[in-house]
């Protein structure tokens, strides 16, 4: 099973990225009974072979381009493979992965400009860990430890995210029990970042109409255009006004790694809470997500408890206090923090960082090749890594249609993956560069294929108005 999978990831792109499951394939989950006698290992893995392996998602391919998902490494399979056979929990106690789970939230707060003394914890991903840190913003209001007694109650708290900002944080709004109304988007400016006087504006009406803002968060990559917001801005704002500082920093933070994108994100490291994923430009195996926070005992104040059953002692396996799951919702935890660590140290940080600059390096490419392309038409700049373009024809009435049918071609071929957003009202193409296997010669596959199915769809469409013309005449 290991030389097989070792096998795998060195020719993954001799393969289809994705391909459809089969129906039978498919039932023959839906359809399976609960197991009451066991198999042996050599049949499950035959199972496996044939019936999940070849129907991933796809994303260690290198044409696999349609969401910010990271390549994954042979390394970071093996470290899974230590880690499970460890078998630790990582809520808390005396142990030796909760040393370099520890060690992994200290370079990670080395790598952004925080503290020495920030805490952190690693999560399933930047959702996760967004909701931590807003969790943290609340707890840490005026009163507001009360609220993890008594709730929001009548307290009416309101935050700030740009438009663009993900779905996660409108979400961790809604499970706070602040409700997603009280989350502010802020129109954005023609760079799709947060706009300044717009913010500056609602906060003043909303201190106006009796509420209580008390958060703003910024974007380090947005998820549609992978911008960024003017974060030293923000700072100041925040600073001015009394607000907690969040950024999520999903993807786009790791940019700090890279020489030449790191002063694009000039005040990230005055954030108060920060949320990331390792398991996208670093390269973890899934699942790798952090967040930190600036100052110690914020994180305490929002999660610890004193419970009889998990008392912290002064030696034994009892001590080694504080204990992650003071730090998060999760008492039961995995030892992710092997995978960070044997990515971290086993490539260091120049390495990571010149993945990320071949990836924005190979967006400003595949932009220049749209830009250079007749019937393309670049949608946003690039900023980052993301660059979203649309085919423009003159003989089909429905672009959004083409547009999305020739998506899902590319993706049914098997060739490329790229995905779709809306971008100023119109379907885009998305072509997201994350995978350290992605190369200049797998960009030019992406528009050699568009243009062939491009091709063919307009075939269609002329045969299909030169039968209407018939039917009509």
């Amino acid at each position: 099973m290991l030389d097989a999978m070792l096998e795998s990831i060195r020719h993954v792109s001799q393969g289809p990225v994705w391909q459809p499951m089969p129906d039978t394939v498919r039932e023959s989950f839906r359809a399976a009974p609960l197991p009451v006698a066991g198999q042996e290992l050599e049949a499950l893995y035959q199972q496996f072979t044939a019936t999940v392996q070849p129907y991933a998602v796809g994303n260690r391919h290198p044409r696999f381009m349609g969401w910010v998902h990271g390549g994954g490494t042979a390394q970071g399979m093996l470290a899974e493979m230590l880690a499970a056979g460890l078998n630790a929990n990582l809520g808390g106690r005396d142990h030796a992965p909760v040393e370099v789970e520890r060690m992994v939230i200290r370079w990670a707060a080395d790598m952004f400009g925080f503290p020495p003394d920030a805490t952190g914890v690693l999560v399933t991903g930047s959702s996760m860990a967004n909701f931590i840190a807003i969790l943290t913003a609340t707890r840490n209001v005026a009163n507001g430890q009360a609220l993890r007694q008594q709730g929001v109650g009548g307290r009416k708290l309101v935050g700030y995210a740009g438009e663009s900002a993900h779905g996660c944080v409108a979400r961790a709004f809604d499970m706070a029990g602040l409700g997603e109304q009280a989350l502010r988007r802020v129109p954005l400016d023609s760079a799709f970042r947060m706009d300044i006087a717009a913010l500056t504006r609602m906060i003043a009406q909303d201190k106006a109409a009796g509420y209580e803002p008390f958060l703003v968060v910024g974007t380090a990559g947005t998820v549609d255009t992978g911008s960024i917001d003017p974060l030293n801005t923000l700072a100041d704002i925040a600073a001015q006004e009394g607000l907690w500082f969040h950024m999520d920093g999903a993807f786009g933070a790791l940019a700090r790694l890279a020489p030449d994108l790191a002063p694009l994100l000039a005040g990230l490291e005055r954030a108060d809470s920060l949320a990331f994923d390792f398991h996208k430009w670093a390269q973890v195996p899934y699942d790798a997500g952090c967040v930190l926070v600036r100052e110690p005992g914020r994180q305490a104040a929002a999660f610890a408890q004193s419970l009889a059953y998990l008392s912290r002692e002064d030696r034994g396996l009892a001590a080694g206090a504080p204990w992650f799951c003071d730090l998060g919702p999760d008492l039961s935890r995995g030892f992710r923090a092997l995978k960070v660590w044997f990515a971290l140290a086993g490539f260091g940080t120049q390495k990571l960082g010149d993945v990320v600059t071949q990836s924005c390096t190979l967006a400003r490419y595949l932009a220049q090749r749209v830009q250079d392309t007749p019937r393309l038409e670049l949608l946003a700049p690039v900023t980052l890594n993301i660059v979203c373009f649309r085919v423009v024809v003159p003989d089909v009435d429905d672009l959004d249609w083409l547009n999305g049918e020739l998506v899902k071609d590319m993706q049914v071929s098997g060739i490329v993956a790229p995905s779709t957003t809306r971008i100023g009202g119109v379907l885009a193409i998305r072509a997201a560069l994350v995978n350290h296997r992605t190369t200049e010669v797998d960009i030019n596959i992406l528009l050699e294929t568009l243009s062939s199915f491009l091709d063919v769809r307009l075939a269609q469409v002329q045969m299909i108005k030169a039968m209407e013309g018939v039917a009509g005449a």
